[in-house]
């Protein structure tokens, strides 16, 4: 897997809620677009999302399914873009002893076309791309803090 972390103030659980809310998926996740349907039990193992990728009008429908979840430590998802491919995505968090955690995302071509690609090549598509995923999730859940506004 190609992987990217990040060190932040955050606990693990609070990062982790924003996981466990698959409406926020397309506001961390670079590149998906619209969430169409989020199974009630996500992110149990099995549950789904069902969203678009990429912009409009060239929109691909599809679906991402947990493989693998620990409740504020770690969530694998089968993240597919048919027919473009598939991937396997893993975030885990690893509590620090300052109270934050450290993020790490790791991404692999799980299937389709481009699955033979060297890993250096990989590597070039994945790392901006996670990083900036990573950016943003954190922003999400800094953003959950007591003291962010919320509708009335």
């Amino acid at each position: 897997m190609i992987e990217v972390n990040r060190t932040v103030s955050l606990s693990p659980e609070r990062v982790f809620a924003v996981l466990a809310d698959g409406w926020s998926y397309a506001s961390w996740v670079v590149g998906a677009s619209h969430i169409r349907k989020v199974d009630p039990d996500w992110p149990a193992v099995g549950s789904q999302i069902h969203h678009n990728v990429g912009p409009w009008p060239l929109v691909i429908q599809d679906a991402t399914e947990v493989l693998a979840m620990e409740v504020n430590s770690l969530l694998e998802v089968h993240a597919r873009i048919w027919p473009v491919g598939a991937a396997r995505v893993r975030v885990r968090l690893d509590p620090r002893n300052s109270g934050g955690c450290e993020i790490t995302m790791g991404e692999e071509i799980a299937e389709g076309p481009f699955r033979s690609l060297p890993k250096a090549a990989q590597a070039t598509l994945f790392r901006p791309r996670n990083n900036e995923s990573l950016n943003r999730l954190v922003d999400l859940a800094e953003g959950r803090g007591p003291h962010a506004s919320r509708p009335s």
